[in-house]
């Protein structure tokens, strides 16, 4: 890692679900190092020349998962998980955007219904959808993908997005019994654009 004369690195740092860039800050040696040890994105203030965790005044704590270097090794990408607005201006993102989709939801769903075909959690909805089998989880996409159809028909929007939520919950439980999964779903839909 090549830190510049001030004993800076620069590090871009993207949440790790969405991939939007949000802010951009400096890290010397110390801060780095907390960084990986604590899982808190922590940078050196050049204004303050203090280190300093983000989020350690808001709340809004950058969460690492992932660092990588460039090619020079003179900047640092940080994928993190925000616990909040990223920007003090209440903005996801320090450019003054906010994300439009934020997939952090599905990620998280996807990962719950993996861990219960792979820890069962007693009482769990998925895990009653497992212990039924998988003809049973297919019926279950059949009957949403009907409800959604009927649903699309009506003029009720709200009626119509718990449908589509219902349909699309039984659908990755499905993918997962199969083995499958969306990541493969979406390669495919790639091959046929």
């Amino acid at each position: 890692m090549k830190f510049d004369k001030d004993g800076l690195i620069p590090a871009i740092i993207q949440n790790a679900n969405t991939k939007e860039v949000l802010m951009l800050g400096y890290m010397n040696e110390e801060a780095y190092q907390q960084t990986l040890a604590t899982k808190k994105v922590t940078f050196f203030s050049r204004s303050r020349n203090e280190l300093w965790v983000k989020g350690e005044t808001s709340g809004n704590y950058l969460q690492l998962i992932d660092w990588k270097l460039d090619c020079d090794q003179d900047a640092l990408l940080i994928q993190a998980i925000p616990d909040g607005p990223t920007c003090h201006t209440g903005t996801s993102s320090c450019w003054g955007e906010t994300q439009e989709s934020d997939f952090s939801t599905l990620k998280q769903l996807i990962q719950t219904i993996d861990d219960r075909f792979t820890i069962p959690k007693e009482g769990s909805y998925i895990q009653t959808l497992i212990a039924k089998g998988l003809p049973k989880i297919a019926q279950k996409v059949g009957e949403e993908g009907v409800e959604i159809v009927i649903e699309a028909m009506r003029d009720e929007p709200e009626l119509f997005i718990g449908e589509a939520a219902d349909l699309l919950f039984h659908y990755l439980v499905l993918l997962r019994a199969k083995n499958s999964s969306l990541d493969k779903v979406l390669q495919e839909l790639k091959s046929r654009s």
